[in-house]
């Protein structure tokens, strides 16, 4: 990350490639990208971009949002294990899907991320029900929500879906120096006295 003017950026740029170059490193040209941050950048599966906050009067923040490519991958997952194997039961259908739910789910919940788990609970939930639909073709709508959609959850009476639009989302607050270390504490050192 730098600061100032695009050709300063590109020169600093030059110079870590320089020091890197010296202890047998490089820089690789098709991961490195230089943007401004309110264009937004993929990184580890996030998207960081400043915005306006709405309803602070208008101040700049910088969000972290799960990206798209990030979010293809687990629909693509959730497609793979719906679309085959009509001859497994429910249960191990959702054997399978729910820890890649939520495994996703833990990974990306401490950004802006509620959004995104309700629009793929939304495409999950809608991935089972097919696959249901397809698995008991002679039942119709009624018997069909009556036996595996009790209050539209969806489980067959041992396994439980996962829902990625239940998950809280948690965020961390930035407290600079209020965080307390051992050199800030009121007494000093932690170190223990052997005499």
């Amino acid at each position: 990350m730098g600061y100032g003017a695009r050709k300063d950026v590109e020169l600093l740029k030059d110079e870590v490639s320089t020091v890197l170059s010296q202890v047998g490193l490089h820089l690789s040209e098709s991961k490195t990208k230089i943007c401004h941050i309110e264009e937004g950048f993929d990184f580890l599966g996030w998207h960081i971009q400043r915005r306006r906050q709405r309803g602070r009067d208008g101040k700049m923040a910088v969000y972290t949002y799960p990206s798209k490519k990030a979010l293809l991958s687990v629909m693509a997952k959730v497609r793979s294990i719906t679309r085959r194997e009509k001859h497994r039961t429910l249960a191990d259908l959702l054997r399978t899907l729910n820890p890649v739910l939520r495994g996703w789910c833990n990974y990306f919940y401490h950004g802006v991320s509620s959004n995104t788990f309700n629009y793929l609970d939304h495409f999950s939930w809608w991935r089972v029900v097919r696959w249901l639909r397809k698995r008991h073709l002679g039942l119709n709508w009624g018997t069909l929500h009556r036996r595996y959609l009790p209050a539209w959850e969806i489980t067959d009476g041992k396994v439980e879906m996962f829902r990625p639009q239940k998950v809280s989302i948690i965020r961390y607050r930035y407290r600079g120096s209020k965080i307390p270390t051992p050199w800030t504490s009121k007494f000093g050192s932690t170190a223990v006295s052997l005499a």
